[in-house]
């Protein structure tokens, strides 16, 4: 194992701590830079680990997705718009990582869940807000990330990971635009945001890592 691979493999045991651990900080009186800094750390060491396994454009995309993501962590306790738009801009990189990897062919029911996905989660996202004036802006982000999701289901990379963490994240910001109306904002729907959130986002990232190295493998053999 070379220097980069053991930095790597620190990186994502790094995040793995810090994507756990964010949860017991929520009862701390804590500043609020200590704060981010700690829910930052998990997605944070994501883009590490995917950087430091980067050997084409597709892992430098993948960099870039989790950079985006960390940006959206520690924006979101600033500025909540700001902290969206970097949110969005990242799913605009992962859609077009997995355009770059499409599946080649799809059966009757992975196309009809990836065509249903998108309009679905757009018009529940609408319906969330109590207000109404901000609904608008939910949906359309909802169609950046609904679009994130659906072209992860149907790329190449694996389903149980990278389709899977795609929906996991998803549901992640149902849940937080529930909790602008009919859902109380709690220890237990903020257990519902964070555990699919970072559980998403982990399997993404290592999901198509894992992908882009068994590629290159199956290419040197």
């Amino acid at each position: 194992m070379t220097l980069r691979d053991r930095a790597a493999r620190w990186a994502l045991i790094g995040s793995i701590i810090g994507g756990a651990s964010y949860i017991a900080s929520w009862p701390m009186d804590l500043s609020q830079a200590a704060s981010l800094a700690w829910k930052g750390s998990g997605v944070g060491l994501l883009a590490v680990y995917a950087a430091l396994k980067a050997r084409d454009r597709d892992g430098w995309l993948l960099a870039a997705v989790m950079t985006l993501g960390t940006a959206g962590d520690v924006l979101l306790g600033i500025q909540f718009i700001v902290g969206a738009v970097a949110f969005l801009l990242g799913h605009v990189v992962a859609i077009g990582l997995y355009l770059r990897n499409r599946r080649p062919a799809l059966s009757r029911s992975q196309q009809a869940l990836a065509v249903l996905l998108v309009p679905a989660s757009v018009f529940v996202a609408f319906m969330l807000p109590a207000d109404r004036a901000g609904a608008p802006g939910v949906a359309f982000y909802t169609l950046g990330l609904s679009l994130m999701a659906a072209t992860a289901w149907t790329s190449r990379f694996p389903r149980f990971t990278v389709g899977a963490g795609a929906l996991l994240f998803l549901i992640s910001d149902l849940v937080i635009f529930a909790k602008m109306g009919p859902l109380p904002d709690t220890f237990l729907t903020g257990l519902a945001v964070w555990i699919p959130y970072y559980g998403g986002q982990l399997l993404i990232c290592v999901g198509v890592v894992r992908a882009l190295k068994l590629s290159r493998d199956r290419l040197a053999a």
